[in-house]
C-alpha cells in the first residue's frame, strides 16, 4: 500500500472508539509522569554526578517513548501524526537500551567511559537514527488496522540491540563481581537485577508483541498496556539502588516518590470513572491521600534532618577520635624515646654507686654508705619506672614480643624467693614458697614475661606488708599452672578492686606505706598475662586483712 497522507480515516476513528482508552490513559499517563519524577528526583540529589545525569536521560527517553505511544493510541485515526510518532519509537527504544549500558559502566567503574566505547555506542545507534525518516523504517500506513507498516529489518534491529545490551550488561556485571569486595558485590547484584528487569520488560515485551502482530496471531498492541504498569517499579528499583549508596536521605526520596505516585494513580482514575458515587469516593480518597502524604513527607523530612545532624556529630566524633589516636601514638612514641634515653644514664648511675658501695674507689664511711644506699634505691625505682613505661609503650604500640618455651614456673618462683629473701628479712617478714604435690608446674610461656609478672607481685606484697609475711603457692588448676601470692598486709578496699589493674591506679592508702609506687606494675602485668593467654586477678576480704594475687598460666599455648 502506498503512503497515505489522509489525516482522518473514518475506519480508524471507529476502530479507536473500540479501543480500551481508559486503560490506555491509566497505563501511559501515570507511567510517564512517575518515570520523569524518578529521573528528576535522582538528578536533583546530585546534579554533578554522571550516574544521576544518565538516570535522568533514561527517564526522559522512556517517558518520551511512552508519550509517543500514547499519541498513537489517542490519534490513531490521524495517519500523519501516527506515522510521525511511530517513526520515532525505535530511536527512543534504542536510546533507553544504550543509556542503561552506559549507566552500568559508569556505576561499576566510578568514572566516565572511554572515547572508544562512546564511539561504539554511537555506531550502534546510527543505523536507527539515519533510517528513521526513510521508507526503510516505515513503508506505509495500514488504514484497515490503523497501524504503521514497518520495514522487515528496522524494528528487529533495535529489538536485537536491546537483547545484545541485556547480555552485555550481564557479562559486564559478572566480570566486575569477581574483582569487587563484599560490599560492592551487593550493589552490583541489586543494580544488575533492576536494570536487567527494566530492559527485559521494555524490550522483550515490545519484541514479542511486534512479532505476534506481524505474524497475525494477535491483531493489536493491547498487551503492551499491561507491561507498562511494571516499568515505574523497575525504574524505581534502579533509582533506589543508585541513591542507596550515594545519599543519606533515601527515605525522604522514597516517601516523596510514593506519595506523588499514589496521587497520580488515584488522580488518573478520574479519566474513566462514570458513576457519580465513584467520582465522590475517588475525590475523597484523593484529598485524604494528599493531606496524609503531606504530613508523611514532613515527618520523614524531620527524621532525615535529625539523622543528618547525628551523622554530622558522628563524623566529628570519628575525626576527634582519629586525632586522639594520633596524639596517643605521639605520646607513646615520646615515652618510648624518653625512656630509652633515660635508661642509659640510670644504668650508669647504678653501676657507679655499686662500685662506690663495694669500696672500689676507696673506703666509704658509714654516713656516706647510708647516703649512697638511698641514692641506689631511688635509682632502682627510676629504673623500674622507665622499664614499666617502655613496656607500656611496647604493649600499646603492638611491638611487645613474646617467645613461648617450656618454663618450670615453680623454679622461677624459687629463684625469685631467693632474690627477695634479704629484703623480707630486713623488714622482719617471712617469705615462704609452697608447691602442690603431684602438680604440673611446667607451662609453655614466655619466661622473661612470667618472671616479671610474678616478681612484681612478690615485690608489691613485701612493700605493702608492714608485719607478718608473704606466701607463694604453686599448684595446678585445670589446664593452668596457678601461682598465688598471699600477704598479711594492708588489704584492698572492695571499692578499689575494679580500678586495681588500671594504668597509674594505686589502692587507697598505699602511698602511706610505700610512696615510691607508680601504679603501672599491675597494669603491665595484666596486659602481659592477656597476651600470654592467661589471667591475673586479686582477692581480699577488706582493708587490713591482707590480699591474694592469683596468676593462671596456660600449660599449653594455643
Amino acid at each position: 500500500m502506498d503512503f497515505n497522507l489522509v489525516n482522518n480515516i473514518e475506519v480508524c476513528l471507529a476502530f479507536k472508539s473500540e479501543a480500551p482508552m481508559n486503560l490506555v490513559r491509566y497505563s501511559h499517563i501515570p507511567t510517564m509522569i512517575i518515570s520523569m519524577l524518578i529521573g528528576v528526583f535522582i538528578f536533583v540529589r546530585n546534579k554533578s554526578s554522571l550516574v544521576n545525569r544518565i538516570m535522568l536521560a533514561i527517564s526522559l527517553f522512556f517517558s518520551l517513548w511512552v508519550f509517543l505511544s500514547l499519541l498513537i493510541w489517542e490519534y490513531g485515526y490521524n495517519s500523519t501524526l501516527t506515522m510521525f510518532a511511530w517513526s520515532l519509537l525505535g530511536i527512543f527504544n534504542s536510546l533507553v537500551s544504550i543509556s542503561c549500558l552506559y549507566l552500568m559502566y559508569v556505576f561499576l567503574e566510578k568514572k566516565d567511559i572511554s572515547f572508544t566505547k562512546k564511539l561504539i555506542f554511537f555506531s550502534l545507534l546510527m543505523p536507527i537514527i539515519i533510517l528513521a525518516p526513510t521508507r526503510l523504517n516505515l513503508t506505509a500506513f495500514d488504514a484497515v488496522n490503523c497501524n504503521a507498516l514497518e520495514w522487515q529489518w528496522y524494528s528487529p534491529y533495535y529489538y536485537i540491540l536491546g537483547i545484545i545490551v541485556f547480555i552485555w550488561i550481564l557479562v559486564l556485571a559478572l566480570s566486575r563481581y569477581r574483582k569487587s569486595d563484599e560490599e560492592f558485590r551487593k550493589q552490583i547484584i541489586l543494580l544488575t537485577i533492576g536494570i536487567e528487569a527494566f530492559i527485559l520488560v521494555f524490550v522483550a515485551v515490545g519484541f514479542l508483541i511486534s512479532y505476534l502482530v506481524s505474524s497475525g496471531i494477535i491483531s493489536d498492541f493491547n498487551l503492551e498496556l499491561y507491561a507498562l504498569f511494571g516499568m515505574p517499579v523497575f525504574m524505581g528499583l534502579i533509582a533506589y539502588l543508585i541513591v542507596r549508596y550515594k545519599a543519606f536521605d533515601i527515605k525522604l526520596i522514597g516517601a516523596q516518590a510514593l506519595v506523588i505516585a499514589l496521587i497520580i494513580l488515584i488522580g488518573s482514575q478520574f479519566f474513566f470513572i462514570q458513576s457519580k458515587t465513584n467520582m465522590i469516593l475517588n475525590s475523597i480518597t484523593f484529598v485524604l491521600v494528599t493531606i496524609f502524604g503531606f504530613f508523611l513527607i514532613r515527618s520523614v523530612k524531620a527524621e532525615v534532618k535529625r539523622k543528618e545532624e547525628l551523622q554530622i556529630m558522628s563524623d566529628r566524633l570519628a575525626e576527634s577520635n582519629e586525632q586522639l589516636k594520633k596524639l596517643d601514638n605521639a605520646k607513646s612514641e615520646f615515652i618510648s624515646i624518653a625512656s630509652h634515653q633515660l635508661r642509659t644514664p640510670l644504668t650508669a648511675v647504678k653501676g657507679f654507686v655499686s662500685l662506690m658501695l663495694e669500696g672500689s674507689y676507696g673506703k666509704v664511711t658509714k654516713h656516706h654508705q647510708e647516703v649512697l644506699n638511698k641514692v641506689y634505691l631511688s635509682n632502682e625505682r627510676l629504673i623500674q619506672l622507665v622499664e614499666d613505661l617502655l613496656n607500656i609503650s611496647r604493649i600499646e604500640s603492638g611491638r611487645m614480643e613474646y617467645h613461648f618455651v617450656p618454663v618450670d614456673v615453680f623454679k622461677v618462683c624459687q629463684e625469685l624467693i631467693d632474690t627477695f629473701s634479704i629484703r623480707a628479712k630486713d623488714k622482719k617478714l617471712y617469705l615462704e614458697l609452697k608447691e602442690q604435690k603431684g602438680a604440673v608446674t611446667t607451662a609453655e610461656t614466655d619466661m622473661a614475661k612470667i618472671r616479671e609478672v610474678i616478681s612484681n607481685l612478690i615485690d608489691n606484697a613485701i612493700k605493702y606488708t608492714p608485719r607478718g609475711g608473704v606466701k607463694v603457692k604453686v599448684s595446678q588448676s585445670g589446664t593452668n599452672v596457678r601461682v598465688e601470692v598471699v600477704d598479711t598486709g594492708m588489704g584492698i578496699d572492695p571499692k578499689q578492686m575494679p580500678y586495681l589493674f588500671m594504668k597509674f591506679s594505686r589502692g587507697e592508702g598505699s602511698s602511706r606505706v610505700n610512696a615510691g609506687g607508680t601504679g603501672l606494675g599491675l597494669y603491665v602485668g595484666r596486659s602481659m598475662m592477656e597476651a600470654l593467654g592467661g589471667k591475673i586477678w586479686a582477692e581480699s576480704e577488706g582493708v587490713g586483712k591482707g590480699a591474694k594475687f592469683i596468676v593462671d598460666v596456660p600449660i599449653k599455648h594455643n
